[in-house]
């Protein structure tokens, strides 16, 4: 294995077993805005991946570039729905009287 390619692990590796860590240790009231924050780092990792997909490295590229977009267009969407569903919440109905 190449040199850059064992680095790419280990720091895959480093980054998912901070980022459980990191969550695991948010309190509930804080979910809503960590999903919004998820959400924008999401949409930088479509970028990424559209460009690792597209650059013509062999098919392991373009298949790993596929399957991260799909899985972070997932993110995106599933994050905007609850927030979405979320601030409905907290509309008042139409006829709910005005104070």
């Amino acid at each position: 294995m190449s040199d850059s390619l064992v680095s790419g692990i280990v720091v895959f590796v480093l980054a998912t077993y901070l980022g459980a860590a990191l969550i695991g240790r948010v309190p509930p009231t804080l979910h809503t805005p960590l999903m919004s924050g998820a959400n924008a780092v999401s949409g930088i990792t479509v970028v990424g991946a559209l460009l690792v997909a597209g650059s013509g490295q062999g098919w392991l590229a373009a298949t790993l570039g596929f399957l991260a977009i799909v899985f972070a267009m997932l993110n995106v969407v599933g994050g905007y729905a609850v927030t979405d569903r979320m601030l409905q919440m907290f509309k008042k109905s139409p006829g709910e009287a005005k104070r």
